[in-house]
């Protein structure tokens, strides 16, 4: 494996951990029949609900707490 100097996060900034910190919380909602529920990217997965706009608040939220 090849080591890179100056390609790290700690070699580019605040800024760009933030922006890789957002990219990796992208929220979408995801509809299973009558159930939807909030996907991100890191992982996270939210409670399925009858009311759409409940699971994107679930997403919001979620994107507020990271």
């Amino acid at each position: 494996m090849a080591f890179r100097s100056g390609t790290g996060p700690a070699a580019q900034g605040p800024e760009a951990t933030a922006a890789q910190d957002e990219a990796a919380h992208d929220t979408t909602t995801v509809e299973h029949g009558a159930f939807s529920h909030a996907r991100c990217g890191c992982g996270w997965r939210g409670p399925a609900r009858r009311s759409r706009d409940r699971a994107r608040s679930d997403a919001t939220a979620h994107r507020g707490t990271v």
